[in-house]
């Protein structure tokens, strides 16, 4: 399997969801998962195999910015991902900074991230969980 292909103006918050504001560090897409860099405190994209920082997303990003714009992120909660997904499936932060992913694609040298579960083909039950560990 592959990263989720994300249709960034399909991506939208649900009912109930919790976002934050904050300011892009990168060229951010929507639907792209985003972590706070303390050094500057702006969001720049996430993976699941780099520096501890960049394994903490904190978000999917809801609207685009290039670096230094303002950016609204997804924070807990339904959210429409803008891509098919499979009901039921648990989806991850990849190693593909700003990726999502099945559990399937993780590989040695990643720590798992749950991003969340699909509730259904287009909504993902957006939940932070970090495993702590590398594989």
């Amino acid at each position: 399997m592959a990263d989720l292909v994300i249709t960034a103006a399909n991506v939208r918050a649900g009912n109930g969801s919790k976002r934050r504001v904050g300011v892009a560090g990168a060229t951010i897409t929507p639907g792209q998962p985003v972590y706070l860099d303390p050094a500057d405190d702006r969001y720049k994209l996430a993976d699941c195999d780099g520096a501890a920082a960049l394994r903490s997303p904190r978000g999917i990003a809801l609207s685009g910015a290039a670096n230094g714009q303002p950016l609204f992120v997804h924070a807990s909660g339904p959210i429409t991902i803008g891509a098919t997904l499979a009901p039921g499936t648990a989806y991850y932060l990849s190693d593909t900074p700003g990726g999502i992913c099945p559990v399937g694609d993780l590989s040695t040298g990643d720590s798992p991230v749950l991003l969340g579960i699909a509730t259904s083909a287009t909504v993902l039950d957006f939940q932070i969980q970090e495993s702590g560990v590398e594989l």
